[in-house]
């Protein structure tokens, strides 16, 4: 979570997406013997229109090097402990990831697959989720941004998921 939210505020969005979750796993995979590459999903990420201007380009306008200001920021940047997925009581439907560089409202798709994740890891270990689980969560909507992008890859969906949910035998 940490990782893609990391790659959103770097691409300088203002939301987390599914897209950026499929990127941050493709980072870290292989999962399971199945393995895409960080550069392939990275062509096919859809350019969004409501996203802002980068900050990138943002600050040399003004004279700042953006990758200075990084390299000077405390190490907990990237540190997961430092980094929270909030709910408000009164908005439950608002999922924020909040951390040193940033907060980052999650998108319908990327809270949906949060969830699913949680409610697998849950199950399974009592504990968090594992990329195993996101994985899940983003297969989860066939319809969304990272199934897309994982089908123009030549992804079989059912195989991977197949993989990840393995059948019992009925009792």
């Amino acid at each position: 979570m940490v990782r893609a939210g990391l790659l959103s505020l770097d691409a300088g969005r203002t939301a987390l997406d599914d897209d950026m979750l499929l990127l941050a796993l493709a980072e870290a995979w292989p999962v399971d013997g199945f393995a895409v590459s960080p550069d392939a999903v990275r062509a096919l990420l859809p350019v969004n229109p409501a996203d802002r201007p980068g900050d990138r380009d943002l600050l040399a306008g003004l004279g700042i090097d953006l990758d200075e200001i990084r390299r000077r920021l405390p190490a907990r940047r990237a540190d997961p402990a430092a980094w929270r997925l909030r709910r408000p009581r009164t908005r439950p439907l608002r999922v924020t990831l909040s951390g040193p560089a940033g907060d980052l409202r999650l998108t319908v798709a990327a809270r949906k697959a949060v969830e699913v994740a949680l409610h697998h890891g849950t199950r399974r270990t009592g504990g968090g989720a594992t990329d195993e689980d996101l994985v899940r969560g983003l297969l989860a909507d066939g319809s969304s941004a990272s199934a897309a992008i994982l089908r123009r890859l030549g992804v079989d969906l059912h195989g991977l998921a197949g993989r990840l949910w393995p059948l019992r035998a009925s009792a």
